[in-house]
């Protein structure tokens, strides 16, 4: 690699692929003529394959980076652009980045292109709220238990002891009160979950054990008839976690993609990856101290993807496409992933929708290696 900064360090290449953020050369007929390894790991091709295209190649057809491109070499100054989508069947799932375009003075019509994800920020974010939302159903589980309950409880034996005395005709109406009043006690029963503020007991865990004996379990019965692919990394280390709280969170997950999948596909997949990505870290609200989560679990599907305009608030309370759903699965899932330090995200689209979990590693002490205090800049140069 050749590109070319200005330093007083004598090491430009490796200032540049020190950056955690994509860096490109554009040349003014449009072909990429360097690289750092931040755009390798962004658009999953090597430095030198990147050389072999034209920008317009990899981005998607009538994207906005093309003109800011053009924007730039004719007015010669740097221009930004915010929320982006750069997503291509070539790189498939969410692709949006703020950019930022500006000449290379040293090459005249040449330019460079800095891409910054959001999709990690507004993960953390949406996962704020999700874990708000949770909270809210808590109260509202609490209150529930106590004001519903009860009185469930003596509507049905009313209607037991009506059913007593009843002809066959109004014993029909009985039962159904009965059934009724039991269903809203099952739901109660599902939301008091929420509530649970209990410690949990927690232990190093396998994620790869949790995994397999979750891909058992589906392929004995809801998942028969769709092929499971895994892609570990053998070299992670345990969790910090309760082993059946991860494989409800899992058995979950793998259900939704079943489903989603449908019983009549005949080329379903459900992918099961595990893998360690450094760098990913979560501030915690009302504290300066990041959360490292190196951790990634992901379930991915080819089903038909879940609606865009349902995607940000998938994991709220009392939100589901199934017809028969109560929309507290997935609520949960994010419950139990946020109790154990960590945060999960799903991207989807038609025939690739993917459940990120991320989450601590075990340091070995009988704790998460989490939180990790940093202090921020302004504090880092005063001591």
């Amino acid at each position: 690699m050749s590109l070319r900064i200005a330093s007083t360090s004598g090491a430009p290449e490796a200032i540049v692929n020190a950056l955690p953020l994509p860096v490109v050369v554009v040349a003014r007929d449009g072909k990429i003529i360097d690289a750092n390894v931040a755009a390798e790991n962004f658009f999953d091709v090597s430095a030198q394959l990147l050389k072999r295209h034209l920008l317009r190649e990899l981005v998607p057809f009538g994207s906005p980076l093309l003109s800011l491109v053009d924007q730039v070499r004719e007015r010669g100054g740097a221009v930004n652009e915010y929320r982006v989508d750069l997503s291509t069947p070539r790189n498939p799932g969410e692709r949006v980045v703020d950019l930022y375009v500006a000449p290379l003075p040293e090459r005249e019509g040449h330019v460079v292109v800095m891409l910054q994800e959001r999709t990690i920020a507004d993960k953390m974010d949406r996962q704020l709220t999700h874990r708000g939302a949770a909270r809210s159903v808590s109260a509202l589980a609490s209150m529930l238990a106590h004001e519903i309950k009860n009185p469930l409880s003596g509507i049905r034996g009313a209607a037991q002891l009506l059913e007593q005395s009843a002809g066959d005709e109004d014993r029909t109406l009985t039962r159904l009160i009965c059934d009724e009043a039991d269903r809203i006690v099952k739901l109660v029963d599902r939301m008091e979950v929420f509530a649970d503020e209990r410690p949990v007991e927690r232990a190093p865990v396998n994620i790869h054990a949790v995994l397999e004996h979750v891909k058992r379990l589906a392929q004995s019965g809801f998942a028969r008839h769709i092929r499971f692919v895994e892609e570990y990394d053998p070299s992670l280390p345990p969790v910090l976690a309760n082993r059946d709280q991860l494989v409800q969170v899992f058995l979950n997950l793998v259900k939704n993609a079943a489903e989603s999948i449908g019983e009549g596909a005949i080329d379903g997949e459900i992918h099961m990856t595990t893998a360690f990505r450094p760098g990913v870290r979560l501030t915690l609200p009302g504290s300066r101290s990041r959360v490292s989560l190196p951790m990634e679990f992901c379930i991915k599907d080819n089903g038909p993807g879940v609606p865009p305009d349902l995607l940000p608030h998938l994991f709220d309370p009392f939100v589901t496409t199934k017809a028969s759903g109560s929309g507290l699965g997935l609520a949960l899932v994010a419950k139990i992933i946020g109790d154990h330090g960590g945060i999960i995200e799903c991207e989807s689209q038609s025939r690739h929708t993917v459940f990120r979990v991320l989450m601590p590693m075990y340091a070995g002490n009988g704790s998460s290696r989490t939180p990790v205090e940093e202090p921020e800049p302004a504090e880092a140069e005063a001591q």
